[in-house]
Parts: structure tokens; C-alpha cells; sequence
């Protein structure tokens, strides 16, 4: 009997400017799954740590940004052919610092009625659909 895969718990940001119009989105690498189409910044959570100390922890080694107001947003389980995740995503209103590629990833911030001409991974169509509402 084959093992269960273990489900990987998620954390991502969707990070509006100043004025609440535009988002930052981030391409992911080539070398990994679902190398080469755009995200919510983020990454996985370590065992034991808490959602909103795994957002900030993400947020600041790959955006150099510090969270200063965040909230909850949606939580669902994904499962891709090859690997089991459990997206937890946060609506990230307010931050400090300069948004940059830490880890030399090409980031844009987008107005919302502008995300549909990018490619995102299958996982994020639930946060699409929930910020792109209005």
C-alpha cells in the first residue's frame, strides 16, 4: 500500500500599493513546479509556525518587505497530480520597505482588472476570483 503524500501548507500574500489598485505578483522560477507562471508572494509554512508569522517571515526574505496589516483572505486544500497543498492565502494592506526580487524573481505590481492576462498556477483561481470581484 502506498503511503499518503503529505499535504504542504502554504502561506501567500496578496499585497495591494498604496492606493489599493494594484497588487504585487511575483513569476515563479523555471526549476520548480509551475516554474515560469506568476504568484502571490509566498512560501511554505515550518511546522509549529503560526499563519501570520510565516506570511511576515515569507513577505521580508522574498520581497524585503515588513507586513505591518494583514487579514485573512481564504483557505482551501489543492491537489495537483504530483503534490497535495493546503493554500492559505492573506490580503496584505499595508507593509514597510521597498518590494523587491530578494531571490532574483521578477515581481510587478498589476491593477486588479489586469491579472487575467497572466498565467497562475491552477491553485490560485480561488484568490483571483475572491480580490477580482469587485
Amino acid at each position: 500500500m502506498k503511503a499518503e503524500t503529505p499535504r504542504i501548507h502554504v502561506i501567500a500574500g496578496v499585497i495591494y500599493n498604496f492606493d489599493k489598485d494594484k497588487v504585487l505578483i511575483a513569476r515563479r522560477p523555471q526549476h520548480v513546479h509551475q516554474g515560469g507562471l506568476w504568484e502571490f508572494p509566498g512560501g511554505k509554512v515550518i511546522r509549529g509556525e503560526a499563519s501570520y508569522s510565516a506570511l511576515c517571515r515569507e513577505l521580508r526574505e522574498e520581497l524585503a518587505i515588513n507586513v505591518t496589516r494583514a487579514s485573512p483572505l481564504l483557505s482551501e486544500n489543492y491537489n495537483y497530480p504530483e503534490k497535495k497543498i493546503q493554500l492559505e492565502c492573506w490580503e496584505v494592506t499595508s507593509f514597510t520597505g521597498q518590494a523587491m526580487g530578494n531571490e532574483g524573481q521578477e515581481i510587478a505590481w498589476v491593477p486588479l482588472d489586469e491579472l487575467e492576462n497572466f498565467r497562475f498556477p491552477a491553485a490560485n483561481k480561488s484568490i483571483l476570483a475572491q480580490i477580482t470581484l469587485a
